[in-house]
């Protein structure tokens, strides 16, 4: 619980490298519950230095794969700060979520990325992930979200 303000300031971060922080309506209280609360819906690892000074973190979650199976893993963010990018801190994150993912018998870890960030799907490549481009991701949200769940059966 002592990171969250942590972990918030981390999103925040990377709505704002993102140009989507006026999407941003997550609060501590919010981000608390969903973490550490009863039902925990999310993880998080944070990477420090050596004088425990934060560098970044990642934001996982499992879900289901009914092709495989098997249960997945999705990475929601992996943020670094700007000052260490390239010195292998995403690396290492991304490899202790993969480690995470294997240890709990998922048989496969997933992530997007925005088509602009270019510096992102090079570093993606590099460690051989393939790009899904053959799928297109759709959202509800909102008020789009509460008209479908509030639909009469005769909709």
């Amino acid at each position: 619980m002592a990171d969250i303000p942590l972990i918030a300031a981390f999103i925040r971060e990377l709505a704002e490298y993102e140009r989507l922080l006026d999407e941003v309506t997550m609060t501590e209280e919010r981000l608390a519950s969903s973490l550490f609360g009863e039902r925990r819906y999310a993880e998080a690892v944070i990477a420090e230095d050596e004088d425990h000074q934060p560098l970044g973190f990642a934001l996982f979650f499992h879900n289901f794969s009914t092709f495989l199976g098997l249960p997945g893993m999705y990475l929601e963010d992996l943020y670094v700060r700007p000052a260490r990018r390239g010195s292998g801190v995403g690396r290492a994150l991304l490899r202790h979520v993969a480690r995470v993912a294997l240890e709990r018998g998922c048989g496969r870890l997933e992530w997007s990325v925005l088509d602009w960030n270019q510096s992102a799907i090079s570093f993606y490549m590099g460690l051989g992930a393939q790009s899904s481009s053959e799928w297109t991701g759709y959202r509800l949200h909102g008020k789009a979200l509460e008209r479908l769940a509030e639909e009469s059966e005769q909709g």
